[in-house]
């Protein structure tokens, strides 16, 4: 989304019955609500483009394109004798070089070719002895092309063999000159996050779900490159912990939006209210198709990406009063934003199952129009429940627990807990006492602060409410004594609630008496160090048994037993 175009022409919605009546007065409410604006992200061009593929049809676009553009072809080496050299036309450059990798966006791709060694690989254009570094363009007729992500970069052009592609991609490649911005789609809380932590890999939902290929590991946290960023919302949708926020509008905006929608619809008389969610381009022009035989019931929600609006929005939205809330997909949808959306509605329907709700009601719609009408067209619900009035809320979890513990508390037969599949970001952490040292390692390393420790006494503490199910916890524990049980306990206040996992009486200081270890920890230890060269007089083995002040003050007195110790 470079530049912004001309706003649309609004959908042609009936508007014969009170429900349809009550659509059009909804949107308008929906409409008038202010949203914050997200800051821009910059681009310029001047025209440089780098054409790669076969010599015939890589010269044959050189050709179309000039002399509107800049061009360089890039072929591939005939020969030894060829490879490295550039045959220069007065039109542009030609070069035989092998491509070994392309990387960059709009302004700013770099084109790197074979070298001789040590090197291995070269800029192109500093091969090329052209003052530059980057191209601004890139017309990739290899096939598969270089770059293969399902979202590529603004900039990069790759028809795959497609004669319609390429005449799109000829015809605007020339109005690629100028500055151009586009919205910077994400916020990210590195604090919060449960991609790693002190070598342990715990979330990578981020960077599988990017089709982008914007988000990078960083070891500790990840990185996101917002000219690579597209706003496919993918990110933000999958985090657990709210790390990722979609800013395109904000999550308290779009909140905002959903209950003015909902709650003008009903006050307007409209009843049995499914939400429609579509994206602003193919999905908008795949709706205007369908709009003349739209159920009056059925209200479009438009939003930037298909994929960037996440759980804790869709079971809001049935929190303020929807009935069903569905997906509009394409045949443009990324396969990616398809199975991220199906994936973390399967496990909303999980959790909506066991209260006694059906989990049809998050569908994604694909299909045919007529499979998509008849979807559109059934399985009305006489099952109602009084709105939600929370909102202006920047926090997932926050929302998420607000609009399922008032789901349950009207839920026709809600249980105490549901299980729910391996993933799901919900769920508890089980401890083998029988191993468990308490040395706290899971503490150390848990993102969420799902795990504690007892601060003076031997604990281990667990609040279920706080736990993503990153695994970090697991991968951390030497003693393998911890395993996660994904699930959703209703009850707000126990799954707030600390409980402990674990615990042993307190291990007391021979010296002060004061508590420093478990008992269990120092029985190990000792067993471990008896008959060890230094631990081999009974000083040794007692100064063990003292806590740190303790024992640098027995190393200095020598280690004698004092009148008035505590034994």
């Amino acid at each position: 989304m470079l530049t912004a175009g001309a706003s649309e022409s609004p959908l042609a919605l009936a508007a014969e019955s009170a429900s349809g009546r009550a659509r059009a007065l909804a949107l308008d409410a929906m409409a008038r609500v202010a949203t914050k604006p997200t800051s821009a992200v910059g681009y310029k061009s001047t025209g440089t483009v780098v054409i790669i593929g076969p010599e015939e049809a890589a010269i044959a676009a050189a050709e179309a394109l000039h002399p509107r553009l800049e061009c360089t072809v890039v072929t591939a080496p005939a020969s030894a004798r060829k490879a490295g050299r550039a045959n220069a036309r007065s039109e542009f450059v030609i070069a035989r070089e092998k491509v070994l990798q392309i990387s960059g966006h709009l302004g700013q791709f770099a084109v790197v070719v074979a070298a001789p060694a040590p090197l291995g690989g070269a800029n192109l254009l500093q091969k090329l002895a052209n003052p530059r570094t980057h191209f601004d363009l890139v017309l990739d007729l290899t096939d598969p092309p270089f770059l293969r992500h399902e979202l590529r970069p603004f900039g990069y052009y790759a028809p795959g063999g497609d004669p319609n592609a390429l005449r799109v991609a000829l015809a605007e490649m020339p109005e690629m000159i100028g500055e151009f911005e586009k919205p910077r789609f994400f916020r990210y809380d590195p604090a919060i996050c449960a991609h790693s932590k002190s070598g342990q890999t715990g979330c990578t939902r981020c960077l599988d779900a990017c089709p982008a290929g914007a988000i990078v590991s960083l070891i500790e946290e990840v990185a996101v490159d917002p000219y690579l960023c597209q706003g496919a919302g993918l990110c933000a949708t999958v985090c657990p912990t709210g790390a990722m926020t979609y800013v395109y509008p904000t999550l308290p905006d779009q909140l905002r939006r959903l209950a003015a929608l909902l709650k003008a619809y009903r006050a307007e008389g409209g009843d049995h209210p499914f939400l429609l969610l579509h994206d602003a381009e193919a999905g908008r022009h795949r709706l205007a198709a369908l709009t003349a035989e739209l159920p009056d019931n059925v209200i479009p929600f438009e939003l930037a990406e298909l994929g960037s609006l996440g759980m804790e929005a869709w079971l809001a939205a049935l929190a303020y009063g929807a009935e069903k809330v569905f997906w509009l997909s394409t045949s443009g949808t990324p396969p990616s934003v398809i199975g991220a959306v199906s994936e973390q509605s399967y496990y909303a329907g999980k959790i909506l199952e066991g209260m006694g709700y059906s989990p049809s009601r998050l569908q994604m719609l694909g299909g045919d129009d007529a499979a998509i009408l008849a979807a559109l067209g059934s399985g009305q619900d006489d099952i109602q429940w009084p709105p939600a009035a929370f909102g202006g809320v920047d926090e997932k979890r926050t929302v998420l627990r607000l609009a399922i513990e008032h789901l349950y508390t009207h839920a026709p037969a809600p249980q105490e807990a549901v299980a729910l599949p391996q993933g799901a970001p919900f769920g508890e952490v089980l401890v083998n006492r029988d191993t468990c040292t308490l040395c706290m390692a899971c503490v150390s390393v848990c993102p969420a602060s799902a795990l504690s420790d007892g601060a003076d006494l031997p604990q281990l503490n667990f609040v279920e409410a706080n736990c993503v199910q990153c695994g970090l916890c697991e991968g951390a524990c030497p003693e393998q004594a911890i395993e996660r049980t994904p699930r959703y306990l209703y009850d707000g206040q126990e799954r707030r609630r600390s409980r402990v996992l674990n615990e042993e009486a307190p291990f007391l200081c021979v010296s002060c008496g004061r508590p420093f270890a478990t008992r269990q920890m120092m029985d190990r230890m000792t067993e471990k160090l008896r008959g060890h060269w230094m631990f081999d007089s009974d000083e040794a083995l007692r100064r063990l048994k003292m806590c740190g002040d303790c024992r640098v003050r027995d190393m200095f007195a020598g280690g004698g037993h004092r009148p008035g110790e505590f034994v």
